[in-house]
């Protein structure tokens, strides 16, 4: 397969060739805060619309680009009203009938769920491919090959998953149970899914990477879109029912009118409850291997460890005014003000300045910021969330 180097241009689609790559269409479900990423990230500015790599790119530019090459123009992303003109100004490509706004946040079966009910109206034999718009992946190439395999597979009659082969034993991820080989054209590493497993204990975790079985479980859905209604269909039919609803005035007079009332009664529930586990159970799901890295950015402590220190200050500073100065110190600053940070001493620190609130903690204690976020909340505090 041929990559062209020039990821955002839609053209590129026609350079990439695998078997129902002419049905596919890329899905970017960007929601949620990123509550461990306060105060950096917040509801009006969650974290797929900041660059947390230095690259340049924030995390739904770059996805978006990654699938530009395999999907060209078809494209669509669901995200917040909130959030319109800033995924506007990233993708300013993005078809204007490619933007789903959600009224309210309804976890991802219901965002998932209505995209592919809005193309299976468009034409019933689409392949969609969903991949959250907050991840970080590289290299390109290995992903994007992943990603034709799997199209491959779904354009047999699966739901086809992308697992990441795990580097280490994580307790904050779920994973797939890989089962036999299955014999496909143009996926040789597709592989029926045995179980889908819930975020296991340290030892658990250790058992399933020492058996080479087990892959994480990234949230990256492939699917003919009539296969997938099918069994949200069957496990959630009141969820089905309202998102048809939806999708059925989708882009007449009525649409507002029916978001408006329908949206607000949707049941919040994910993807893998409503559609993947039973689907699985049913024999449905596949899995294609995914050999690149992953990082779902889920505190900075990830942060720190995408972006090591460039030099022999020990600290890895984000941020396009820095003013930082460290002695024996070690850790991660994120910056948007002009203020001067010293840091003197401390390792692993953590030091998150913004103009209304400051964060300081350490990177072992870096999941803990969503407790401070959550009690902010408590407090009435929600100005600065």
């Amino acid at each position: 397969m041929t990559i062209d180097s020039e990821q955002h241009d839609p053209t590129a689609r026609d350079r990439v060739a695998g078997p129902g790559l002419d049905r596919f269409y890329g899905v970017i479900p960007a929601g949620g805060v990123g509550t461990r990423l306060w105060p950096l990230s917040r509801a009006a500015a969650p974290k797929f619309l900041h660059d947390l790599t230095g690259s340049g790119q924030t995390l739904i530019r770059a996805t978006y680009d990654r699938l530009a090459p395999l999907a060209g123009d078809r494209m669509m992303v669901v995200t917040g009203e909130a959030h319109q003109d800033a995924v506007w100004a990233q993708l300013p490509d993005l078809d204007r009938t490619d933007m789903v706004l959600e009224p309210e946040p309804k976890d991802s079966a219901a965002a998932i769920g209505l995209a592919a009910a809005i193309l299976y109206r468009r034409d019933p034999e689409t392949i969609m491919g969903s991949f959250a718009a907050d991840q970080v992946i590289g290299p390109v190439e290995v992903f994007q090959a992943a990603v034709v395999e799997a199209v491959a597979t779904a354009a047999t009659g699966r739901i086809v998953t992308i697992g990441i082969t795990p580097t280490h034993p994580a307790t904050g991820f779920g994973y797939i149970r890989q089962g036999q080989a299955l014999d496909v054209a143009g996926a040789p590493n597709a592989k029926d899914v045995a179980a889908f497993v819930e975020k296991p204990s340290e030892d658990v975790a250790r058992e399933y990477v020492d058996s080479g079985e087990y892959l994480w479980n990234a949230g990256m859905f492939v699917a003919p879109v009539s296969l997938l209604l099918q069994h949200l269909q069957a496990n959630e039919p009141e969820l089905h029912a309202g998102l048809t609803e939806i999708a059925t005035a989708w882009g007449s007079a009525r649409q507002d009118e029916v978001m408006a009332r329908v949206w607000p009664t949707l049941k919040k529930t994910a993807i893998d409850y409503a559609v993947a586990e039973p689907a699985a159970a049913a024999g449905d799901v596949a899995v294609i291997p995914g050999h690149f890295t992953w990082d779902d950015v889920g505190d900075f402590a990830a942060i720190a460890r995408l972006n090591p220190a460039r030099d022999s200050s020990g600290i890895t500073v984000i941020g396009e005014t820095p003013r930082v100065y460290s002695s024996k110190a070690s850790g991660v600053v994120v910056t948007d003000t002009q203020r001067v940070i010293a840091l003197i001493g401390v390792e692993d620190i953590v030091v998150v300045d913004t103009p209304d609130a400051l964060l300081v903690t350490t990177t072992e204690h870096a999941q803990s910021v969503k407790q401070a976020v959550e009690s902010l909340k408590a407090h009435g505090d929600h100005d600065v969330l």
